[in-house]
């Protein structure tokens, strides 16, 4: 079995190990290796699918993984990286989120074999432990200093913190030794911000079950882009691994809009692309600058890893209809989204100088005569030079749709509705 500690590395995922020497003597057998998943939203983001990626190739690597969906701990929230206390879910928003989050997981998570993988819910254990239960066998095991000292915790002693979410390194550390117990889980893995509620738990296993137990953890690194800046937020925001919040065109675009360092860099992070297809991919980007080798390459893998082939085709498709100005092989659901917000409804034919005009095209006749004439005016991809051609449901797309584009860069969409 190779270590793939070694590869890790060389794709800039792992930031921290409790212990990077012992972690990698324990890769070198099968190991079981968990990582916790925060149902405090609907769908993933693009920054939990470096956790996923990471879960991914441990598992391609011959070690069996455990994603824990916090369906338990949810009800309380996670105080790390937030600078208030976080306002509680209610229980059926949290279950409504867990079965969303498990979803997406099982697209990821090879669950064909117990041995090779398991998503399970930290609800089904804490749920059934009472009160006494935890002060007596957990929470006896945490003294107060040793909580403070804690950086999740210290960075919100000012702005104040409740007991809840004080607590709240104690159950994810109880995850721990209940996963170490009953499935033999070795190594935690978790996001930077983690850091403390990780190790917290690795203490608990050893006061508990001896110091000679062998378990570790370690972090990711929070991904960032060349610039320092925190990476993973378009312009419309987080970028979801749910295809209806963020459509699988929209991440396409993000990743093929990177700079050429960043795209290379993602290609180690994000994609499943050997080291050697990776080295061939940077030296043609850098050996043709301008021909965004890296980035295509980048926006196709990340897509087809995450929605699939189909879903990468077309994305790729609409990216480059837009530079080809071939629109007639597009899907009806690609037209939407791509001309859908600058949609104006038709209700009778028109000849072409009045339809630039209803479209905002022209202000004028004069104008939209002058467009027409100059060639600056195509119909779904096919110039136009007769400014009193028929517009009608003949001309159209799906039997509704004229994508009208002026210039190179200026697209209108009219719906015909007759």
């Amino acid at each position: 079995m190779s270590n793939v500690i070694d590869e890790l590395n060389w794709r800039g995922l792992i930031q921290a190990y409790s212990n990077e020497e012992n972690v990698k003597k324990l890769f070198e057998t099968k190991q079981t290796i968990y990582c916790g998943f925060d149902p405090s939203a609907s769908s993933m983001h693009i920054g939990n699918f470096v956790m996923i990626s990471i879960l991914m190739r441990l598992q391609q690597a011959g070690h069996k993984i455990i994603a824990i969906v916090g369906g338990g701990t949810g009800m309380i929230g996670d105080p790390s990286g937030k600078s208030k206390e976080r306002s509680f879910l209610t229980k059926e928003k949290v279950l409504e989120n867990t079965n969303s989050i498990k979803e997406q997981l099982e697209r990821f998570i090879d669950l064909t074999d117990p041995e090779k993988g398991m998503i399970l819910n930290n609800y089904d254990w804490l749920s059934k432990m009472s009160l006494l239960e935890y002060l007596r066998d957990t929470a006896k095991y945490f003294p107060i200093n040793y909580m403070l000292s804690k950086d999740i915790v210290k960075s919100r002693l000012e702005a104040g913190i409740s007991l809840t979410e004080f607590c709240y390194m104690t159950l994810q550390s109880y995850d721990f030794k209940l996963l170490h117990d009953k499935y033999g889980a070795s190594i935690q893995i978790g996001g930077n911000d983690q850091w403390g509620n990780l190790t917290a738990g690795l203490d608990f296993i050893r006061k508990t079950e001896g110091e000679d137990q062998d378990v570790e953890c370690m972090t990711a690194h929070l991904i960032t882009r060349s610039d320092g800046k925190k990476f993973g937020k378009s312009e419309d925001g987080a970028l979801f691994l749910d295809p209806k919040l963020t459509s699988p065109y929209k991440l396409y675009q993000f990743f093929i809009n990177q700079t050429d360092e960043d795209s290379v860099k993602y290609l180690k992070v994000f994609t499943f692309l050997s080291k050697e297809e990776i080295n061939e991919i940077a030296k043609e980007h850098f050996d043709n600058l301008g021909q965004r080798v890296a980035q295509k390459v980048l926006a196709f893998e990340v897509t087809k890893t995450i929605h699939g082939e189909e879903a990468a085709k077309e994305a790729k498709k609409m990216s480059e209809s837009l530079f080809s100005n071939d629109f007639k092989s597009l899907k009806e659901s690609s037209i939407e989204e791509l001309f859908g917000s600058i949609k104006t409804k038709i209700s009778e034919p028109q000849i072409l100088e009045d339809l630039l005009i209803s479209l905002k095209a022209a202000s004028s006749k004069r104008e939209a005569r002058d467009f027409i004439k100059n060639g600056a005016i195509s119909l779904n991809g096919e110039k136009v030079n007769d400014a009193q051609a028929l517009i009608n449901k003949d001309c159209s797309l799906y039997n509704k749709y004229v994508i009208v584009r002026r210039g190179k860069k200026n697209y209108y969409l009219a719906e015909l509705t007759f």
